[in-house]
């Protein structure tokens, strides 16, 4: 047994320069800004990790990186192991809520800060050092595959092209997902499955240009109405309106319950970081349940008129909305924006018009697989302490396509280099370097006993 701790921890230096450059590249997909450059600097570094690269761009959308790693000397030829992982980041506004520059990779008190540290930089670059680690110590244990997107920030609108035209090459044994970490308690936070997302854009026109608000005493407005269409959706106590829009939920089983209930749930905690001003919605009831199983409507950004400083006393000719509903197993985005479609009209609000920008249906593991075993079992190996794993996160990606065209028995677990106030998506995003090294273990203690096992 060679002492993989130690030499992961020579590798650190090394890793943590490499994520910083690779986190000083902007890769912004929704601004299309530093994409070439990007995809440039990521297959240099699956290259100089030993591996075989292809770049595919005919499907469209951003282009996918395929990277190829084959097991070494000693290793097991007919096990196969895929990440998934994406190499585009949100957009780093605000800028000025940013104590470092977002795209300065600047370390502060052990952490990297940057853009994409978290979400998802970071456990990219983890796997490949832990690859590097596994070929300078003896070679790999098993064959390895990446596929790397650039639009999973916006939706991965063409990925499911390219997994359906790549199938063969993507094919694998099973699948590491792209994100994760340690949760408050510091115990390693892993998820078997992922929330489907039916996203939607509403707009109301009310006329063809901005009025005098004096108006308003004849004229229809476009935001309040916009308002009122959004109000007939959800109910005071948040209960979802819309005809039909629970009927595909399967009844929650008695383990999906059991494994809510296991994990722990600090409300009053989560209520102090986040500076909330109102109770959880679902204070009676246990919050996992909730954002795990529980498929939910959230208004996303709603514009129209004058917001700036001062007054402005205008009847805006237009307003806009955008939502996010979260689904569970079982729905489909394009069947929630026909019954969004339906209810608009059945209620009078023939003017609002719903169009779906992106949709991801959901994806659950089976929680018994051997290989979803084997993922908890190394990380606590690696990390000292037990794993909390979940059937599925809260959020959302394009696991649903992984399973349709690689097959929906696909084992697929999600686990990564991040902390619970990484901020992904916000200002200060930002990874632990111990946090970090303790990725890279696990990734290459999975590595060896996934290679060990049979069939």
């Amino acid at each position: 047994m060679k002492p993989w701790k130690e030499i992961v921890s020579r590798q650190v230096p090394t890793a943590v320069a490499t994520l910083q450059r690779y986190c000083q590249q902007p890769s912004i997909a929704a601004q299309q800004i530093g994409i070439n450059e990007t995809v440039q600097l990521v297959t240099a570094m699956v290259r100089q990790a030993g591996g075989v690269v292809s770049v595919l761009d005919d499907c469209g959308g951003n282009p996918v990186i395929c990277a190829e790693f084959a097991a070494g000397p000693h290793g097991n030829p007919d096990k196969t192991l895929l990440f998934y992982n994406h190499y585009d980041v949100q957009p780093p506004e605000p800028l000025a809520e940013w104590t470092y520059p977002p795209f300065g990779a600047e370390i502060h008190d052990g952490k990297i800060y940057a853009r994409g540290a978290a979400d998802n930089k970071g456990d990219l670059t983890v796997r490949l050092q832990a690859i590097t680690v596994l070929r300078e110590n003896g070679g790999l244990p098993c064959n390895v595959k990446f596929l790397i997107e650039g639009e999973e920030e916006i939706g991965s609108p063409a990925l499911p092209a390219y997994l359906k035209r790549y199938a063969e090459r993507f094919r694998a044994d099973a699948c590491i997902w792209e994100f994760g970490g340690k949760n408050v308690q510091g115990h390693p936070q892993m998820v078997a499955g992922i929330k489907g997302m039916c996203y939607l854009q509403l707009w109301c026109h009310g006329a063809d240009v901005d009025l005098h608000s004096s108006n308003g005493a004849i004229v229809d407005n476009a935001a309040w109405r916009l308002v009122q269409a959004l109000a007939s959706m959800k109910s005071a106590d948040h209960r979802i309106l819309v005809d039909g829009f629970y009927e595909d939920v399967a009844p929650l089983t008695p383990e999906l319950i059991q494994y809510a209930e296991q994990q722990p749930f600090h409300a009053e905690q989560l209520k102090e970081q986040l500076g909330l001003r109102r109770p959880l919605i679902c204070a009676d009831e246990n919050p996992n349940v909730h954002l795990w199983y529980v498929p939910t409507m959230t208004i996303c950004g709603i514009e129209s008129g004058y917001t700036g400083e001062g007054s402005k006393t205008v009847l805006p000719r237009r307003a806009q909305a955008k939502l996010d509903c979260r689904l569970v197993p079982n729905q489909d985005p394009d069947d929630i924006l026909e019954k969004v479609q339906r209810h608009l009209i059945r209620h009078g609000f023939t003017d609002v018009e719903v169009s779906l920008v992106n949709g991801e249906r959901a994806y659950r593991s089976d929680m018994h697989h051997p290989f979803v075993k084997m993922v908890e079992e190394t990380a606590k190996e690696a990390y000292g302490v037990d794993a909390v794993l979940s059937p599925n996160s809260a959020g959302t990606g394009p696991m649903y396509p992984f399973g349709e065209y690689l097959g929906l028995s696909l084992p697929i677990v999600s686990t990564g280099c991040g902390w619970w106030n990484s901020r992904a998506h916000a200002p200060d995003e930002s990874i632990r370097i111990e946090d970090f090294e303790q990725a890279m273990l696990h990734m290459v203690l999975l590595l060896n006993r996934f290679g060990e096992t049979q069939g």
